[in-house]
C-alpha cells in the first residue's frame, strides 16, 4: 500500500504593522541591494560600503581621513578601520600631510585603481538591475525621497 506523501502546510505569517513601516521596507531593500551588489562583484570581497570609500578616495585626491568620515556619514574610529581593512587588501595607502604629523591623506594604490577599474562596470549593472522596473522620472523621484530621510537633508 502506498504511503500518503504529505503535504508540508506552510503557517502563513501574520506581520503586524511591519508593512506599513518605512524603515521595514527601507531594510528589505537594503538586504536586497546588498545580496545583489554581493553577486556582482563576485569574489572582490568589497561591500556597498567599501566600494564608496575607494570611489570617494579616488574622485579626491588627497582626501583626510576626516574629511572621508563626514562624506560617508561614519565617526572617525569606525573610518579608521575601514582604512586599516582597505590598506590590508593594499587598495588605499595613507599618507602624511605635510606640515601636519596628525593628519592622513588618502590614496588610491594601483591596485586600488585598477579594482575600481574593474568593478565600476559591474557596480553599473547592478544598479541597472535595481532600477530596471523604474522609469528615469521614477528613479530620480525615489532618490530625491530618499534623501529627504537622511537627518542632514531635514
Amino acid at each position: 500500500m502506498p504511503r500518503s506523501k504529505k503535504r508540508a502546510t506552510v503557517k502563513r505569517i501574520d506581520y503586524s504593522l511591519l508593512p506599513e513601516l518605512l524603515g521595514y521596507h527601507l531594510r528589505l531593500t537594503q538586504l536586497a541591494v546588498f545580496r545583489d551588489f554581493a553577486e556582482s562583484v563576485g569574489e572582490a570581497q568589497i561591500t556597498p560600503s567599501l566600494y564608496a570609500v575607494l570611489v570617494i578616495i579616488d574622485a579626491n585626491p588627497g582626501l583626510k581621513q576626516t574629511e572621508l568620515a563626514r562624506a560617508v556619514r561614519l565617526d572617525r574610529s569606525s573610518v579608521v578601520s575601514v582604512i586599516d581593512k582597505l590598506e590590508k587588501q593594499q587598495l588605499v595607502v595613507r599618507q602624511r600631510v605635510e606640515g601636519d604629523r596628525r593628519t592622513n591623506a588618502l590614496a588610491l594604490t594601483g591596485a586600488g585603481r585598477e579594482l575600481l577599474r574593474e568593478l565600476t562596470p559591474l557596480v553599473e549593472a547592478h544598479e541597472a538591475r535595481l532600477a530596471g522596473n523604474l522609469s528615469e522620472r521614477e528613479r530620480a523621484t525615489l532618490i530625491r525621497l530618499l534623501g529627504k530621510i537622511l537627518p542632514e537633508s531635514r
